[in-house]
This record gives structure tokens, sequence and C-alpha cells, in this order.
């Protein structure tokens, strides 16, 4: 796996920017906690759809399918979040889940090198 500067500089922006959007929507008293998790969610999943290539192509698509696919789920998650009452525990357990398992899909896939 390589990462190319430029797209994951752009895929750290634009999490930069959905989690400033994310951060000024919320009224709860969790907003650093929401904008840290959301970031830290969409940045990862963002910067391996955009910023990462892989020497094999099947690799390359199963990894950047997954990606996108945990990014719209980590977005639509913190939507959520954003628009209703959560307890710091109830984020962390939802989001912990879904990020882990983000990595284990990630990681399996890689290292089967189809």
């Amino acid at each position: 796996m390589k990462i190319n500067p430029v797209q994951t500089a752009i895929a750290v922006a634009i999490s930069l920017l959905i989690t400033y959007g994310l951060y000024s929507s919320s009224e709860s008293e969790n907003r650093l906690l929401l904008s840290a998790g959301s970031f830290v969610f969409l940045a990862a999943t963002l910067i391996v759809t955009l910023g990462a290539k892989f020497e094999l192509s099947r690799t390359a698509a199963n990894v950047k399918i997954s990606s996108g696919t945990f990014f719209i789920i980590a977005f639509i998650s913190n939507l959520v979040f954003t628009f209703l009452y959560f307890s710091v525990p109830s984020y962390v357990i939802v989001n912990g889940i879904l990020f882990l398992t983000f990595i284990l899909i990630t990681y399996s896939i890689s290292k089967a090198k189809q």
C-alpha cells in the first residue's frame, strides 16, 4: 500500500469540512467528542478510499469499496449523533465497533492478496 500525498491532503480537508459542519450543527454538550470522533473515523476511511494505492487491482477495488461504504456509514452515524442527545459511552461504543470492524475488514482484504 502506498499513500498519495495530494489525494491524502484532499481527503483530510474534506473530512475537516464535514467535521466542522457536524460541529456547527450540533447543540449537544458533547460537541468536541463528536468532532474528534467523526474526524478520526471519516479521515481514516476517506484516506484509504482516495489516497491509498494497492499493488493488486482486486485488492484495491475491494478495499476502496469497503472503505467508501464505511465512510458513508460513519457519516450517517455521526449525522444521527449530531441531531440526537447522546451519552459518551453510547457514542464511543457505536463508533468504536464500526471503526474496529472497518480496520478488521480492510486488514483482512489487504492480507488476502488476490
